[in-house]
């Protein structure tokens, strides 16, 4: 399942997300949206969970929760 996360901060890194999802199952995709022309963060990132029920718990886990200062949204990518 991919989720996507958004209003993240623009300093989070790819790795921090990895370990915050890491801890409710496996993940196997980590893509954090780089703005091409700076290359930095775009505030959002698509986290591939190949467990369903772990990318559910994930999500209600880490829906509307505060990573580095901003409360961050989870859903299921479209």
């Amino acid at each position: 399942m991919k989720l996507l996360v958004r209003n993240l901060s623009r300093s989070t890194t790819e790795q921090e997300l990895r370990i915050l999802f890491s801890e409710h199952g496996t993940v196997t995709e980590c893509t954090l949206v780089l703005d091409q022309a700076t290359g930095k963060s775009k505030g959002f990132a698509f986290v591939g969970m190949p467990n369903e029920a772990e990318a559910k718990k994930a999500l209600s886990s880490l829906h509307e929760t505060k990573v580095a200062k901003n409360k961050i949204r989870v859903k299921v990518a479209q």
